[in-house]
């Protein structure tokens, strides 16, 4: 079992706020593949880097789901996907191996 885990942005790179809806939109279509989501909407994280220009920071908000194998062909292509629709270079998507207790 893997715990999959997408950091996204509250913010597009441009410093527009990304819509509830599109939010809503990636738990109806994780839960219609997956069976389920678990969304912490409420206490975004902070994220902080070192970039180019100094210290960076980003809002962001983190969506998990459960699968029994990482298809990494399908999510490569959703995070592409993501990345264009929430006008970002990059978003990070982990898989963390777990076992159930």
């Amino acid at each position: 079992m893997f715990l999959v885990q997408l950091l996204l942005p509250q913010f597009h790179q441009d410093g527009s706020r990304v819509a509830h809806d599109q939010f809503a939109a990636i738990r109806r279509e994780l839960t219609d593949r997956f069976g389920g989501v678990t969304a912490y909407l409420r206490s975004p994280a902070k994220g902080l880097w070192k970039g180019p220009n100094g210290v960076e920071a980003d809002d962001m908000v983190m969506v998990e789901v459960q699968v029994e194998i990482v298809d990494l062909e399908w999510w490569t292509t959703y995070r592409r996907t993501l990345e264009r629709a929430l006008g970002q270079k990059t978003i990070l998507i982990r898989a963390i191996k777990t076992e159930m207790l």
